[in-house]
C-alpha cells in the first residue's frame, strides 16, 4: 500500500506525485523522490524497480522479508533492513521490518508486519530543510534513528520486567512462576538483541573508514545512531547477565528446599527405622528369649523405643534437621 510519494527540492517538500512520473523526477539532479510503502506487494515492488532502477538482488529481499539486519551497497544506491520491535496488547514482543532502498535521488522505504508508522519521521525532516538539503543520506538517517529511538522504551521495559522478578525470587513457592517468566524475558531479550547487534555492524560501516559516497557528508549522524546501538546493546548484555545470575539463584533456591525436604524425610526415615528394629527383633518369638514371657516385657519395649525414638528426634532438632 503506498503511504506517500513526495518530491522534495533544496530541502523543502516540492510536491505529491503520482507513481508513475517517478522516473521524471528521479532525472532531476536538483531534486530527490521519497517514497513510503506498507505490506506492499510483488505487483508494488516490482514497479517501484521499474521507476527508480532498483537492483533486482536488493528488490528480492525485500519481497522475501524476514532478513538480517544490513545495509549493503548496489553500485551507487544502498540498500537497508532493520528490525521494527514492537510491544503488543499481550505484552509480547513483535518483530517487523523496513526496507530501504537510498539512490542519488531517492528514497524508498517499504515497511513490513508492523502497525508503527514513518510519518513523523518525514515531519521532522521537513521541519529541518538545512538538513534535508543533504538528500537521501539524510533521510536514511532520520529512518535509521527513528528505528532506533524505539528500542529504549523496550529496554526500560525489560528491566522493569526484570526487576519485578526480582523482587519475588526469595517469595516461597513461586520458584516454577519465577523460571518461567525468566525464560519469557529472556526470550524477549534475544529477538531484541537479533534486531540491535546486526544493525550496529551495518551503521559501522556508514561512518569513518570507507564510507559509502552518499553518507560522506553524513557520517557523525551515522556515528550518533552507532553511540545509541553501542548502549542499548550494552543494556542488552547486562539483562542478559543479571536473568542468567538470577536462574541460577531460583535454581539454588529450589536446590536448598529440596535438600531441607531430604533432611526431614532422611530424620524421620532414621526414628522410624529404630522403631522397626526393636520390633523386629522382639518379634522374633524365639523360646530363649526372656523378655517375651515377663510381665513388664511390653511396656518396657515400648518405654525403650520411644525413649530412643525421641532421643534422635531431640538430636534432629537440634541440628535443624527437623
Amino acid at each position: 500500500m503506498l503511504i506517500n510519494c513526495v518530491v522534495y527540492q533544496e530541502g523543502k517538500k516540492l510536491c505529491d506525485i503520482p507513481v508513475e512520473a517517478i522516473s521524471d523526477y528521479v532525472q532531476r539532479s536538483d531534486c530527490f523522490v521519497w517514497v513510503a510503502l506498507r505490506d506492499a506487494e510483488p505487483a508494488e515492488l516490482a514497479l517501484m524497480q521499474h521507476e527508480f532502477g532498483l537492483h533486482e538482488l536488493a528488490v528480492e529481499d525485500a519481497m522475501r522479508g524476514q532478513q538480517r539486519p544490513k545495509i549493503e551497497e548496489y553500485g551507487d544506491s544502498l540498500f537497508a533492513v532493520a528490525h521494527v520491535v514492537e510491544l503488543n496488547d499481550g505484552k509480547e514482543l513483535n518483530v517487523g521490518e523496513v526496507a530501504i532502498f537510498v539512490g542519488e535521488n531517492y528514497v524508498l522505504s517499504v515497511r513490513n508486519r508492523s502497525q508503527q508508522g514513518f510519518l513523523g519521521v518525514r515531519a521532522r525532516c521537513e521541519r529541518e530543510p538545512q538538513l534535508l538539503r543533504q538528500g537521501p543520506a539524510f533521510v536514511l538517517y532520520a529512518l535509521m534513528d527513528a528505528v532506533v529511538d524505539r528500542y529504549f522504551p523496550l529496554i526500560e521495559g525489560l528491566e522493569s520486567e526484570l526487576e519485578t522478578i526480582e523482587e519475588q525470587i526469595f517469595a516461597k513457592g513461586s520458584e516454577r512462576t519465577n523460571i518461567e517468566r525468566l525464560y519469557q524475558l529472556k526470550h524477549k531479550v534475544m529477538l531484541l538483541r537479533h534486531a540491535v547487534t546486526p544493525l550496529m555492524e551495518a551503521i559501522g560501516k556508514l561512518h569513518g573508514g570507507r564510507v559509502p559516497a552518499l553518507c560522506v557528508n553524513t557520517q557523525e549522524y551515522f556515528r550518533d545512531v552507532y553511540d545509541h546501538l553501542y548502549r542499548i546493546n550494552t543494556s542488552i548484555d547486562t539483562i542478559r547477565d543479571t536473568i542468567g545470575t538470577a536462574i541460577q539463584v531460583n535454581l539454588s533456591l529450589v536446590a536448598i528446599d529440596e535438600s531441607e525436604v531430604n533432611k526431614r524425610l532422611a530424620a524421620w526415615a532414621a526414628i522410624f527405622a529404630i522403631a522397626t528394629a526393636f520390633a523386629g527383633i522382639w518379634g522374633m518369638n524365639f523360646k530363649s528369649m526372656p523378655e517375651l514371657e515377663w510381665k513388664y516385657g511390653y511396656p518396657v519395649a515400648i518405654l525403650i523405643m520411644c525413649s530412643v525414638c525421641g532421643y534422635l528426634y531431640h538430636r534432629f532438632r537440634k541440628s535443624g534437621w527437623l
